[in-house]
């Protein structure tokens, strides 16, 4: 994450180095973010059935490979090459998501989960500034060039480093791959319903969290709130995630997680609620501790619910279907709320209080007489001393427990 940061300046860079206009700037990033998505949502897939590690490297390495290429290509290929890279990216996303899932027990995904949103908001923090020196005492093909070069080395650090084997499987996991024909991902869904109001509730969240990266600075300007003010609200978000996720994700380990993530949901409308009082610098900066305050609620929760409900042979696409809905917000946020700002200023923020309110509600009722939650125990076996081998990363196959 510390080297991801061409995204941030690719718009930027399409009008200023390469003279586009905004227009067709718009559009060669619009394909770009449908790319990222359909990574999302298609990356558990391929690794059900080729293996999550394999999935990861192949992303890393197209990916890296359409980066290091972009200062290069003429701009018919900009089209092409940046949404196979950032379809990459997505499926790289949902590969380390179904890789956590698989390599940690049941009862510490909640945790490890917050660790890898712990470094990757940790890199992210670090990388745009550097970008940013990098334009300005370079150029911005270098930036594309460290930016490609980094993620293939962390394609070759991830191939030494990533087992063929997880460390951990569960009881369940293996009951599971004795078991005759199973069933499809959609056919398993039908079959937790609390999952697909999960992923719904994700999905309208989404649309209402990412407008602080579209119609939030919009709005600051409107009312008299530079760049300056937006920038110290970002570094607020991300200081106080830093700070605070990995603390509350321990203290809350034990807790109901539909109640923890549907109160966190509720927490991010009721930062756009604060905000529908008024655009001003304390509205503001109680709306983003309210917003942040909930992601830290539901973000690393709802990640570790869908792969705590996810059997073994599908754990990929359900990370898949969380990845994808919880960044669909990426394509679909600015559009949506862009044309609600542009018809009723006044309108968009009670909008979105109230879909990130009704959103929560859903949560909270999927989650009323159902309290239980997996349990926090390491499998009996390892608890026991013994040693049970995880799924093989490469094949996605089950493997053989051993005894210790």
């Amino acid at each position: 994450m510390v080297v991801a940061f061409t995204f941030v300046y690719f718009f930027v860079y399409l009008t200023d180095e390469r003279g586009l206009p905004v227009a067709q700037a718009g559009l060669i990033s619009g394909i770009g973010g449908v790319g990222m998505v359909v990574g999302n949502f298609t990356g558990g897939w391929f690794g059900d059935r080729s293996g999550h590690r394999r999935v990861l490297l192949a992303g890393s390495l197209i990916g890296g490979a359409g980066v290091l290429a972009l200062p290069f290509l003429p701009v018919e290929l900009l089209y092409v090459v940046p949404p196979l890279s950032q379809y990459a990216g997505g499926c790289v996303r949902a590969a380390t998501g179904a890789l956590v899932a698989v390599s940690v027990p049941e009862g510490a995904r909640r945790q490890g989960f917050a660790v890898h949103r712990f470094a990757g908001n940790a890199g992210f923090t670090v990388g745009p500034p550097l970008g940013a020196l990098l334009i300005a005492h370079t150029s911005y093909t270098w930036l594309f060039v460290i930016d490609g070069i980094g993620t293939l080395i962390f394609a070759g650090y991830a191939a030494r480093i990533l087992p063929a084997r997880g460390a951990a499987r569960t009881g369940a996991d293996r009951a599971e791959a004795k078991e005759g024909p199973r069933q499809g991902v959609f056919a398993t869904l039908r079959e937790r319903p609390t999952v697909l109001v999960l992923l719904v509730a994700i999905l309208l969240t989404d649309l209402v969290y990412r407008q602080q990266y579209s119609t939030l600075p919009v709005d600051l300007d409107r009312h008299g709130l530079g760049t300056g003010v937006y920038g110290w609200l970002l570094a607020i978000n991300g200081g106080v995630i830093l700070l605070l996720e990995l603390p509350a994700t321990l203290a809350l380990r034990d807790r109901a997680p539909l109640r923890i993530i549907g109160s966190g949901l509720l927490l991010v409308g009721a930062g756009c609620a604060v905000l529908a009082l008024g655009t001003g610098l304390g509205t503001a900066v109680a709306m983003m501790l309210l917003l942040t305050a909930g992601e830290i609620l539901y973000k690393t929760p709802a990640t570790a619910y869908v792969a705590d409900h996810a059997p073994a042979h599908v754990q990929g696409r359900f990370q898949s279907l969380y990845s994808g809905v919880s960044v669909s917000g990426v394509v679909l946020s600015a559009p949506l709320g862009g044309a609600l700002y542009s018809v009723a200023p006044g309108l968009l923020w009670p909008v979105c209080a109230a879909v990130a309110g009704a959103a929560g509600c859903l949560v909270l009722a999927a989650g009323r007489g159902r309290a239980r939650q997996p349990s926090a125990a390491v499998p009996a076996a390892v608890a026991a001393g013994g040693t049970v081998a995880g799924p093989d990363l490469e094949t996605g196959s089950p493997a053989r427990r051993t005894s210790g």
